[in-house]
């Protein structure tokens, strides 16, 4: 019997389980389409919940959709240590993003089966519902609701394009499962820890295995509309003209070179723009669009925050706008006891890990609201993500699971 489950992880059962996950709502293109509480969805837990009943961890759902498989301490009222990610992914997605770290949970969890070694705590894997934010937004729902950050009634009833509420998703998807336990929002958390890949280039640039997250970067959106009048295109004068689309175009633009930096470090995005009527013969009476505004320094963020309005105002021209922040999520620093943690399993395992941020965001942040938290990382090809040609490579998988099941097994020891 080893002393640690490192030397129990299984690579060949890793890559078999990473296999049956990736062909549920595989896309022709090699990526998933699996978005959060539909069919495939509902496929893909089933499918964990069938994995870690056969190895006796207890399935339960709680009221917000997010599902854990619980390998149960010899203390089971004591705090719990959670680790896991997501199972939805965007309508083209990768096979990597968010399967990785519940499938690098699960597999720590059997490895400390094989190992047998008793915790004193429960160790929970969680996947948490609505991640990726892609069918119901925004992304997070399941983990907000946990941390108290978004409470059950305003996620419940959020609808998608067709007008399916979370609700509604939820009981559907619930029916096609065999009747799970109810675990209470209030279940306290000793620790939480996530295996992830980086979604950037910096560790495959370095060619180093593994990446302690520091923090996570904030992010503040916002949703911006300019309100002009309709003209025909052909009769009225351009000096009369209150034309939306050149008054939110002159915005965009101001606002791209006043959050510009030397360092290239903020993140200024405008993702959605929607122009009425969108005639090409009649001048736009209204635009809407979004901004996508993040920094890993919250106090500059907050800075570059407050500056939207007032540059948006001041571009407006003859039309009216109105500025309205939809998120303002700080920057995150993670546990310094969980980095330890997982640098000592590291340096333990002689795998080389670097101190790093994360430019993208993780139910991890959330998670670090009412309990510490942490991050692995692992390279991914190319930095590539959110995209059907995502990859990582099974060795760096295989070392991020065991460092994981090393930092779970001390944390629940």
């Amino acid at each position: 019997m080893s002393a640690l489950p490192s030397s129990h992880v299984d690579a060949g059962r890793l890559q078999r389980r990473f296999e049956a996950l990736s062909a549920i709502g595989a896309t022709a293109a090699g990526g998933v389409d699996r978005q959060a509480l539909s069919a495939a969805d509902a496929q893909a837990q089933a499918l964990l919940i069938g994995w870690g009943s056969a190895r006796g961890f207890t399935a339960a759902h709680d009221a917000a959709g997010n599902l854990f498989l619980r390998r149960t301490g010899t203390h089971p009222l004591e705090p719990v240590v959670m680790s896991g990610s997501h199972l939805d992914s965007q309508p083209t997605g990768g096979r990597y993003d968010g399967a990785y770290g519940v499938l690098a949970a699960l597999e720590a969890l059997e490895a400390m089966e094989d190992a047998q070694l008793a915790c004193s705590r429960s160790i929970e894997l969680v996947a948490w519902m609505n991640e990726e934010g892609s069918r119901f937004a925004p992304g997070m729902m399941g983990s907000a609701v946990l941390a108290g950050v978004r409470t059950l009634a305003q996620t419940l009833c959020v609808a998608d394009v067709r007008g399916v509420t979370v609700e509604s998703a939820l009981r559907a998807l619930k029916q096609t499962l065999p009747a799970l336990a109810d675990r209470p929002f209030s279940a306290p958390i000793h620790a939480y820890v996530e295996a992830h890949i980086e979604q950037g280039p910096v560790l495959e640039r370095l060619g180093i295995p593994l990446g302690v997250v520091t923090a996570i970067q904030g992010k503040h959106t916002f949703r911006v509309d300019v309100h002009g009048e309709a003209a025909h295109a052909g009769t009225a004068p351009r000096s009369q003209r209150r034309d939306a689309l050149l008054a939110a175009t002159a915005m965009v633009q101001a606002l791209s070179a006043a959050l510009e930096d030397d360092r290239d470090e903020v993140k200024f995005t405008v993702g959605r723009f929607t122009v009425t009527p969108n005639a090409p013969s009649v001048v736009p009476r209204h635009v809407s669009f979004s901004i996508d505004l993040r920094h890993p320094d919250t106090e500059l963020l907050r800075a570059l925050s407050a500056r939207v309005a007032p540059i948006c105002e001041a571009m407006r021209g003859s039309c009216e706008v109105s500025v309205e922040r939809l998120v303002a999520a700080d920057a995150v620093a993670f546990d310094a006891g969980v980095r330890e943690r997982i640098h000592a399993a590291a340096t333990h395992l002689d795998v080389q890990i670097l101190d790093m941020p994360s430019l993208a965001g993780h139910d991890a942040g959330i998670v670090s609201r009412i309990a510490p938290a942490g991050m692995i990382f692992i390279p991914c090809r190319e930095g590539i993500t959110h995209h059907e040609e995502e990859s990582a490579q099974m060795p760096h998988m295989v070392d991020g699971t065991r460092v994981l099941a090393d930092v779970l097994y001390t944390l629940a020891r």
